[in-house]
């Protein structure tokens, strides 16, 4: 059982990105007393809320909501409903859709189910391949399946080993997850352009894979751990329970510490990465953006004064996401301009580029 006090710090960030106003979120968790079932819990509010939604005819919002009901992850009978009914309403809001759908590649392990966009035999595009990180079901990522279209792209969405559908465990062999995909969908998209936004603990996974495999062309990612938040163990006694328990409800409580990248792994990362880094961060430290900084040719690092995940700066880093993809594939035209001039209209921190260097 969580401690609802940390449910109601760590769920922020996920709200916002769900495009939830602190307003809303707070007239749901002042009604949460507990982390059992039925009215007053947790699981209770937040899926009686996601059910009005599902009455009055938007099933995309009940899917979010669902997804907030089942954080941080399946724990027992009220997060497994929760997460049943997520995927239920996200299927029927996608089934008006064209193009939009699901796929079920049967990898080693198990079928992994992901969604996607814009597969096409006939008219294979550049892929898009989105990972969230320990907390983030795949169905939270819908609207990133229509702004994919918009870029020229198709898009796959999966869920990191061990989060919402996903069989597979976390464990040192996870970064294989995203070759598999890639091979899974290579007769319908141009894997061999593959961009990826990854977000933190996805992130890692994906700069591992970066290392190996050369369809990937760029990453995107926030809050990443890279080295230091497997290794040290003053850092790890100082991150939320919330995070601690969740990472031993995936790995089955294995010793993570052969996770941490070494630098010639991050040497081998030969691509643009982009990093979003929270300066107040109190999950991923900050030496590792600063070790990617030292390892990699192409970094840029954008710096907001912000907890884990950047919760108030939710739409700049969104919009600086999308845009770090379309100057990774040298896009042009109205779309990338005016990404940028709504990134800068909101302002940053700190935004820092360093190509074409290694240390």
């Amino acid at each position: 059982m969580n401690d609802v006090g940390e449910l109601k710090r760590h769920i922020v960030v996920h709200g916002r990105s769900q495009g939830l106003t602190a307003r809303r979120m707070a007239l749901v968790l002042d009604r949460v007393h507990h982390d059992g079932d039925g009215p007053g819990s947790w699981v209770g509010e937040w899926s009686a809320v996601a059910a009005a939604h599902d009455r009055a005819g938007r099933p995309l919002d009940a899917s979010r909501l669902y997804a907030l009901a089942r954080f941080p992850y399946v724990d027992g009978p009220a997060r497994a409903r929760a997460q049943e009914r997520c995927v239920d309403a996200f299927d029927r809001w996608a089934a008006d859709r064209p193009g939009v759908g699901r796929i079920t590649p049967d990898l080693p392990g198990g079928p992994v189910p992901c969604l996607v966009s814009g597969l096409s035999t006939t008219d294979p595009k550049p892929l898009l391949l989105v990972l969230g990180g320990i907390v983030s079901v795949k169905e939270q990522w819908a609207p990133i399946l229509a702004q994919a279209t918009r870029m020229g792209m198709a898009a796959l969405v999966a869920e990191l080993p061990g989060v919402g559908q996903n069989p597979l465990r976390y464990d040192a062999d996870s970064w294989r997850l995203l070759p598999a995909l890639l091979d899974a969908v290579k007769d319908r998209a141009d894997v061999s352009a593959t961009h990826a936004i990854a977000l933190s603990f996805g992130g890692h996974l994906a700069l591992r894979a970066a290392a190996e495999d050369p369809r990937l062309r760029g990453v995107v990612t926030a809050g990443a751990p890279v080295s230091r938040f497997f290794t040290d163990p003053v850092w790890r006694a100082g991150v939320p329970r919330i995070t601690t328990d969740t990472l031993d409800h995936l790995s089955g409580g294995a010793d993570l510490t052969g996770l941490a990248l070494t630098r010639e792994q991050l040497r081998a990362v030969r691509i643009p990465v982009a990093y979003a880094v929270s300066a107040r961060d109190g999950i991923i430290p900050r030496a590792e953006s600063e070790l990617l900084r030292a390892c990699l040719d192409d970094v840029t690092t954008l710096v907001t004064d912000d907890v884990h995940g950047s919760p108030d700066h939710a739409t700049r880093t969104r919009l600086w996401t999308v845009l770090s993809v379309q100057r990774m594939r040298g896009a042009t035209g109205p779309q990338p301009a005016l990404l940028a001039a709504a990134v800068a209209l909101l302002g940053a921190t700190s935004a820092v580029r360093r190509p074409n260097r290694r240390w």
